[in-house]
């Protein structure tokens, strides 16, 4: 007797370019972890979609679902290399307008500037403060030029 019920299948996802992804995963540097959700919520993510950086990404095509795996990335491949050019001064004035006059800053706080359209942000690290209140910030970001550790439990993939 024929069914109407669809086929099951017991096959096992497979990630592809593109894919959206449901994970846990830890990527860390030379100074330790920079995010690790193992101990809470998983992230979910569209591969292409600039979440990860390609090398990560690429990593993570033909994983399974269900795998769990460690990656080690040589220095420089996940994030670059460390480009001198995305360190530059930005003058106390500028800091006031893009927000608190009052904001004292100091060596190594992660600092979040919005994009010229509004739209997006990004982050640099201080450097160097000088006494006219101009600060040296990295843009670079902060695993660029380092080797680094991605750990990947991969939960579900569409």
């Amino acid at each position: 007797m024929p069914s109407n019920a669809p086929a099951s299948s017991n096959a096992t996802a497979v990630v592809q370019p593109g894919a959206f992804l449901t994970l846990h995963y830890r990527l860390a540097g030379p100074a330790g972890d920079i995010i690790n959700t193992f101990d809470g919520q998983p992230s979910t993510l569209t591969l292409g979609n600039g979440e990860l950086s390609t090398a990560l990404e690429n990593r993570l095509i033909g994983m399974q679902e269900g795998e769990r795996t460690t990656y080690e990335v040589p220095a420089g491949e996940a994030f670059g290399e460390k480009n001198p050019d995305m360190q530059q001064w930005v003058a106390r004035k500028l800091l006031n307008e893009l927000g608190d006059p009052d904001e004292a800053y100091t060596l190594g706080d992660v600092v979040q500037f919005p994009t010229p359209t509004g739209d997006g942000g990004y982050a640099g690290t201080v450097l160097q403060v000088r006494d006219d209140g101009a600060v040296l910030f990295d843009f670079n970001h902060p695993l660029a030029g380092h080797p680094v550790t991605f750990e990947v439990q991969l939960i579900g993939v569409l």
